[in-house]
Parts: C-alpha cells; structure tokens; sequence
C-alpha cells in the first residue's frame, strides 16, 4: 500500500479468476457474502493471488474453496485492469488474469462463512442480467 499525504490511500490487488462453462452453455458464477460492500453482485470465481502463489494455483484453490470444484485450468484468456474509490475513500486498483477452465470435477456446492454465499450455473443471457462487477461483464464479452 502506498499513501500519498495529499491525496486518498492507494491499495492495488491482483486476482485471477476462471470462466468455466458447462456442455450445456452455461457459465459458473458467485455472488458476493451479505457482509460485503458489494453484497449481492456477482462475480467469476476466483480470487487473490497469495504472495509466492502462482495464479494457476491461486485459481484452482478458490474455485474448490467457492464452489466445491476441482478446475483443470485452460489458456490464459486476458487481463483486466481497473480502479474503484472505496468506502474508506481509498482508492483500489485491481489486476485480474483471467484464465478459461477446461474441465471440472466434483459437486458444486455454495461457500460457508467465506466470501461468497451462493455458486451458480446460468445461462449467459440470465448471467448479463444479473447485478454482475464490470470485470465480469467485460471478462464474459471480450474474454469468452
């Protein structure tokens, strides 16, 4: 974190996240933890890369810790970048490296006490009409 003493906190984060697709065309997807300040939006699985993690590694544990899934990660689809001011006033910059999944393993189940509440499958068309993060919107329209 870097602090400028005239202007607000400046934090930057970087997360990778899987759009993993079903034979049936449907997209997995989780919804934000009631506590959160964004509670209710949806989101791609995934997360924060822990520091010495490699993403690829980061991926697969947040997949399995929000939604139950084992993921065989696929090619690397992008990286999107953006910054939002938050509640505090600081100001978050977040890099997220987005990867395909190939294959999926395992009983889809929702997330206890952690970030997320509820894991998903939903058709594209339904997905877009959620209350999704931009990254999720631009991620299942550029990065698809």
């Amino acid at each position: 974190m870097q602090t400028d003493p005239t202007g607000p906190e400046l934090r930057q984060r970087v997360a990778v996240y899987g759009i993993c697709e079903d034979a049936g065309d449907r997209v997995l997807l989780v919804r934000a933890a009631p506590y959160l300040t964004v509670a209710g939006r949806w989101f791609l699985p995934g997360g924060g890369i822990d520091h010495g993690e490699h993403p690829v590694a980061a991926l697969q544990r947040e997949f399995h810790e929000e939604t139950g899934l084992d993921v065989e990660v696929g090619p690397f689809k992008g990286v999107l970048s953006d910054m939002f001011t938050l509640p505090d006033r600081s100001s978050l910059h977040t890099v997220r490296i987005v990867y395909a999944i190939d294959s999926f393993s395992g009983s889809l189940r929702d997330e206890t006490g952690g970030s997320t509440d509820t894991a998903a499958w939903l058709p594209l068309g339904e997905a877009l009409d959620l209350p999704l993060m931009p990254y999720v919107i631009r991620a299942l329209t550029e990065l698809r």
